[in-house]
């Protein structure tokens, strides 16, 4: 009875009113589906069983499976042996991350001294990212504009334009021979304007795994320092481009040396496998103790309303690893495993497309480093390795290293070379 008198009462709405209730969303388009996740659904749809999806970037053992970190796992439980509550973190996050992340970072240097720095705990890099930007387009008024890596993380690009940012690139891969094109770097970064905001990947650049030399970064820093560009730096891969965090985060403290008062974001997704948790951090370095607390005021202003203050589990998890001993060395370990597991991919799968007859150079393959090979193959056969074999990468010929394993390499090299050959 109570749905006929509903039905009943409907029909005696106006038909404006009918029409008014009914297509509240009739305006919204439909979407494309995000470049990578929508080719992990894709694939996951896929019915073939020798299908292979290299687009996701998440770390997996030679078995295909999603690995845990034991020292995540050991931190996790002396967490929960602690006891401790769930109370909110405050608005700028966990504070003894915020310090450790800083000095994972930078190290004890000057800044951490001193206190002319401040870092707050984000929705990991990607959240650092959006927070850094709109920090940006608020209380930078010289520039209104961000200069990317050609190419750069797909994600990059619609981060700071929603940020209210303009982004333009700066020449990074030389797409010939798929090596670092410094001379097209360094020459624009002398042609773009003054104060002009310049974006670095500190290490194991994405998509395209080639990073700069020392040399690169004292050049960069150097022609910076003389425009007088505000240098923002993401540093999603420290520890797990090389397996050492030094020398993941030697541009980085080349840049700090050298007196920049850069932006930096990291993210802990990638070095403790901390993916879901959303775990990261963003830190300025300012001129005084007095300037990093005006910065810090405003950057509470828009958290606030945003998300007000950042999930404690991942920091605390990171925190504990990297404040305990046993842990830190332990966990040491297991970015030298992961690191030498993606190296190993990597020269097996140029010695598979070797083998399987291929003419072509691919020594790039062995010569880029981090999670990510720019393969320098084109959208056709990017196209052609998804509908005939049922192998799934980003258009730009992206291939997630992690991904592969002993299962699948030799199909994915044989797959390769058909469509490139």
């Amino acid at each position: 009875m109570a749905m006929r008198g509903l039905m009943h009462v409907s029909k005696l709405l106006p038909a404006t009113a009918r029409v008014r209730v009914s297509s509240f969303w009739s305006g919204v388009e439909t979407g494309p589906p995000d470049a990578i996740f929508g080719l992990v659904e894709a694939h996951k749809k896929d019915p073939r069983p020798n299908k292979v999806s290299l687009a996701i970037g998440a770390y997996r053992d030679d078995q295909g499976k999603p690995w845990v970190l034991p020292t995540v796992r050991k931190a996790e439980q002396r967490i929960v042996d602690k006891n401790l509550d769930k109370e909110y973190a405050g608005i700028m996050g966990y504070e003894s991350f915020c310090k450790e992340a800083y000095k994972l970072a930078f190290g004890e240097d000057d800044n951490f001294k001193n206190n002319s720095y401040v870092t707050t705990q984000t929705v990991s890099g990607t959240g650092a990212l959006r927070l850094a930007g709109m920090f940006l387009n608020k209380f930078y008024p010289e520039a209104k504009t961000i200069y990317l890596p050609n190419p750069s993380w797909p994600n990059h690009n619609p981060v700071f334009k929603q940020s209210g940012l303009e982004v333009k690139s700066y020449r990074h891969c030389n797409f010939q021979n798929m090596t670092f094109d410094a001379a097209g770097c360094y020459d624009d970064l002398r042609s773009i304007p003054n104060k002009s905001m310049v974006l670095f990947h500190a290490c194991a650049h994405n998509p395209t795994g080639i990073d700069l030399s020392l040399d690169h970064w004292a050049e960069v820093s150097k022609i910076c320092k003389e425009k007088n560009h505000l240098v923002f730096v993401d540093m999603a891969y420290q520890g797990f481009a090389t397996g050492d965090l030094e020398k993941d985060s030697a541009g980085l403290r080349l840049l700090a040396k050298d007196g920049h008062k850069l932006v930096l974001c990291q993210s802990f997704s990638k070095n403790m496998g901390l993916y879901g948790e959303r775990c990261g951090a963003m830190t300025f370095l300012t001129e005084s103790e007095s300037e990093a607390k005006a910065v810090e005021s405003q950057i509470k202003i828009i958290i606030r309303p945003l998300y007000s203050n950042p999930p404690i589990t991942g920091a605390r998890i990171a925190t504990e690893i990297l404040t305990s001993p046993d842990l830190y060395s332990e966990w040491l370990d297991e970015l030298k495993a992961m690191a030498g597991r993606i190296f190993e991919m990597r020269g097996k799968l140029q010695q598979g497309l070797i083998n399987e007859g291929s003419t072509r150079d691919w020594s790039f393959i062995h010569t880029q480093i981090g999670m990510f090979c720019y393969s320098g193959m084109n959208q056709e056969q990017v196209k052609r390795l998804q509908d005939e074999y049922g192998i799934y990468m980003t258009k730009d010929g992206r291939i997630s290293m992690v991904s592969l394993s002993s299962n699948n390499i030799g199909y994915v090299a044989k797959s390769m070379h058909e469509v490139t050959k």
